[in-house]
């Protein structure tokens, strides 16, 4: 039987073959110690359970609540914006709570693209960028995701060779995969390729949060005028470790904004009010539990690549993000990025994510998320040195990790 349409535009899932390695290795009684999902492992901080336990069970809470945000939310993100960048933002006509930034994503695609839409999507990055544009009926042009000069002279190569011309232009810094950052020259020189172009820019900065230096990322929204042409995606998820409990927010451009607002009107009626309540606690709230998140993932970071680097695999180390973006050992990168992905997991029980499942260009690296701690991180390493030692050309031979002692 035929596949529905918009089934059809989607290509087979790229991490089901890790996966079924993953399944295998637990079944056999392995340990597996799981780098792959970046599924934050951090407690949600204290006072914002606490918030969400007072609104409970109240009737009115209850209730529908509003699909673009309650009032008090929206208010709180609009003050978490002006502490942290310096940004004015209307909670009215420019800021819509999502069901997290990848809900948002794409919803804006279902209300910004008629079918044949030419959106540019960075190469690699988040699954959703590219894919809630097709699911939407679009066409993905890629270019390249690294902040550099190089980038804007593809995307002008891109924008001349479509046909339509470009509708939208992706952006995701502190990056997903790659941990790459960009600066604030850089989001200058964007918004002004934007206008130039006659193009949104829809920047991802779910990320904004996790950074190992003194240089807090910035929002494209910091550029003067960057509003006539910018929507910007935040979520709780890793800010506050809050990835189950689905917040997230698009702000910006008041045209994309409303645009959002009424698809979402028709689609969903906002997520459980005391969830909305207990994020507000949260924007509102002491950031001390910011501090404490992003000093855990530095450590983790330095754990990662010290005890990697003395495994053999030299990683380099993230400015920002949950993950480290690490080219594959020079003598297994003819195997490609999926191969040795799976082999890692059942020769060493360690998962990681196949850089390719991030698009064509994520080939040759893998993606590794610090979602454990520091003694699970050293574990790892240690099962990592027995792999890379093993060698291509004995790995058949290797014995399975849950029959070693």
């Amino acid at each position: 039987m035929e596949e529905f349409y918009r089934i059809r535009r989607l290509p087979p899932y790229v991490f089901e073959q890790v996966n079924r390695a993953k399944a295998a290795a637990r079944n056999a009684g392995a340990d597996i110690i799981d780098l792959g999902m970046g599924n934050p492992d951090l407690p949600t901080p204290p006072h914002v359970i606490e918030k969400l336990k007072e609104t409970l069970g109240k009737p009115k809470t209850d209730r529908y609540s509003a699909s673009r945000g309650v009032t008090g939310l929206r208010k709180a993100q609009a003050g978490y914006y002006a502490r942290r960048f310096g940004v004015k933002l209307n909670p009215d006509t420019q800021i819509v709570a999502t069901l997290g930034s990848k809900e948002g994503f794409a919803n804006v695609a279902q209300a910004i693209t008629a079918p044949g839409d030419v959106v540019l999507c960075p190469n690699p990055s988040y699954p959703i960028h590219a894919f809630g544009f097709l699911m939407a009926g679009g066409v993905i042009r890629s270019v390249p995701s690294s902040p550099t000069p190089d980038f804007f002279a593809a995307c002008e190569r891109a924008i001349i060779h479509s046909i339509p011309k470009p509708i939208a232009l992706i952006v995701c810094y502190p990056s997903n995969p790659t941990a790459q950052v960009a600066s604030l020259d850089f989001y200058k020189d964007l918004v002004a390729f934007a206008k130039k172009h006659e193009i949104f820019i829809l920047s991802d900065l779910a990320y904004s949060e996790v950074y190992f230096d003194d240089n807090p990322p910035p929002s494209v929204l910091q550029v003067p005028g960057a509003f006539d042409v910018t929507v910007e995606f935040t979520s709780m998820s890793k800010t506050f470790s809050m990835a189950g409990w689905r917040i997230g927010f698009a702000v910006g451009n008041e045209r994309i904004i409303a645009a959002l607002a009424r698809v979402k009107s028709y689609l969903d009626y906002g997520a459980f009010t005391p969830v909305q309540v207990a994020a507000t606690a949260a924007l509102n709230g002491p950031d001390a539990c910011i501090r404490e998140m992003r000093e855990t993932y530095r450590k983790r970071r330095d754990t990662l690549v010290e005890s990697f680097g003395r495994a053999g695999w030299v990683i380099p180390p993230p400015q920002a993000s949950m993950f480290a973006w690490a080219p594959l050992p020079e003598k297994f990168r003819d195997l490609g990025s999926m191969q040795f992905a799976t082999l890692m997991v059942e020769k060493s029980g360690v998962v990681v994510s196949p850089g390719v499942a991030f698009g064509e260009h994520g080939e040759g690296y893998v993606r590794i998320a610090m979602v454990e701690n520091e003694q699970r991180i050293r574990q790892a390493a240690r099962g990592v040195r027995h792999f890379l030692e093993s060698g291509i050309e004995t790995l058949h031979n290797v014995v399975p990790l849950a029959n070693r002692r």
